[in-house]
C-alpha cells in the first residue's frame, strides 16, 4: 500500500470494487460473444438495456426519489450523452462485435485513455506529456498488431473483411463513450446512479429505433430455440455488466481516484485472453505480443501520472 493509499481508510475497499468491475467487464464480451447464437448485435443490445434500463430506475426512485428523475436544465445534455454517448457506443459495440472477435474488441476497448486524451489535445488545445504521447503510439503499434495478425492489411481484408468491419464498428464505440464520459463528467453533483440511470433511459430510446429499423431492413435474426441456452449470457450482459459492474466501477472511482481506477481496468483485456483461452480459442504469437505490448504501455503510462499525482 502507498502513501496516499494509507491516508484514504477506504482505498482498499475502492481497489477490490474496481478489480470486480474489472473482472465482470473482463468476461463480458467472450460471454456476449456466445449469445449471438440466438440473437443478432441489435436484439442484444435491446435486451440489455431493456432490463439494466428497468433495474437502474427502480433503484433511482429507491435511493432518490421521484424528484430523481428530474432533467431540469440539462435535458438536453442528458439527451445527447445518453442517445448518442451511450446508446450509440453500446450499438456499436455489440453490432460489432457480432462480427469481430471479443480478444480484438477488448484489446480496442483498451484505447479509450488514448483516445481521450488525444480529444482534450484537440478540443481543449492542451497536449499530453512526451512520455504519454510515446505510451499512445506504442499502444496503437500493439492494436495494430493484434487487429491485423502481422499481416498487410490487404490481406487481412481479402481474409477477414468482415472482421475488419466489426472493429472499425468498435473503434466508433470506444470514440462515443469518449464523448460520453467527457459529457457525463461535467454532472459530478448529481450521484453516479442518477446519472446511470438518466443516460440509460435516452440511450435505450435509440436502441430500439435502431431496432426497429434493423427489423425492417432484414437485419435482426431471433433463434427461439437457442434462446434459452442463451438466458444466462443475456442475463450477464444486462445486469452483471451494466447493473453490477457500473455500481463497482463507480464506488472505486470515488474511493481511489481515476488513475488508481485506471491502473485496474487496464489489466481488463488479460481477463478477456483468459476467458477465451479457457474457451478454447488459440492466439498467434503475434496477437499475445500486441497485447502485451498494448497494456504493458498503458500501465507505464498510468503509473506515471500516478507518480505524479502522489508528487513523486
Amino acid at each position: 500500500m502507498t502513501r496516499a493509499a494509507a491516508a484514504h481508510p477506504g482505498v482498499a475497499q475502492g481497489v477490490a470494487a474496481a478489480f470486480g468491475a474489472m473482472l465482470i467487464w473482463g468476461g463480458q464480451l467472450p460471454i456476449a460473444k456466445g449469445a449471438f447464437v440466438a440473437l443478432d448485435g441489435y436484439s442484444v443490445t435491446v435486451v440489455r438495456y431493456v432490463v439494466a434500463s428497468a433495474a437502474l430506475a427502480l433503484l433511482l426512485w429507491w435511493q432518490e426519489g421521484r424528484g430523481a428523475f428530474a432533467l431540469g436544465a440539462r435535458a438536453r445534455s442528458v439527451l445527447l450523452a445518453g442517445g448518442i454517448g451511450l446508446g450509440g457506443s453500446a450499438l456499436l459495440l455489440f453490432v460489432g462485435l457480432s462480427f469481430t472477435r471479443p480478444e480484438v474488441a477488448v484489446i480496442i476497448l483498451a484505447l479509450q485513455p488514448a483516445m481521450a486524451a488525444i480529444a482534450e489535445w484537440i478540443i481543449e488545445r492542451r497536449p499530453p506529456p512526451a512520455f504519454t504521447l510515446a505510451c499512445i503510439a506504442v499502444a496503437f503499434v500493439g492494436v495494430a498488431l493484434v487487429v491485423t495478425r502481422g499481416v498487410g492489411l490487404d490481406r487481412l481484408a481479402s481474409a477477414h473483411g468482415t472482421e475488419l468491419l466489426g472493429d472499425a464498428l468498435v473503434v466508433l464505440a470506444s470514440i462515443a463513450w469518449v464523448g460520453y464520459a467527457a459529457a457525463t463528467s461535467r454532472m459530478n453533483d448529481w450521484s453516479a446512479l442518477r446519472v446511470s440511470t438518466l443516460t440509460a433511459l435516452p440511450a435505450l430510446a435509440l436502441i430500439l429505433a435502431a431496432w426497429a429499423a434493423a427489423h425492417a431492413l432484414g437485419q435482426v435474426r431471433i433463434d427461439t430455440s437457442a434462446l434459452p441456452a442463451a438466458s444466462w449470457r443475456l442475463a450477464y450482459v444486462s445486469l452483471a455488466g451494466v447493473v453490477v459492474a457500473m455500481f463497482l466501477w463507480n464506488a472505486g472511482l470515488q474511493r481511489t481516484g481515476p488513475v488508481n481506477a485506471m491502473l485496474v481496468l487496464n489489466l481488463m483485456p488479460v481477463v478477456t485472453f483468459a476467458f477465451r483461452a479457457a474457451e478454447g480459442a488459440r492466439f498467434e504469437t503475434i496477437e499475445l505480443v500486441g497485447a502485451a505490448v498494448v497494456v504493458g504501455a498503458l500501465v507505464a503510462n498510468n503509473l506515471l501520472l500516478r507518480r505524479r499525482a502522489a508528487g513523486g
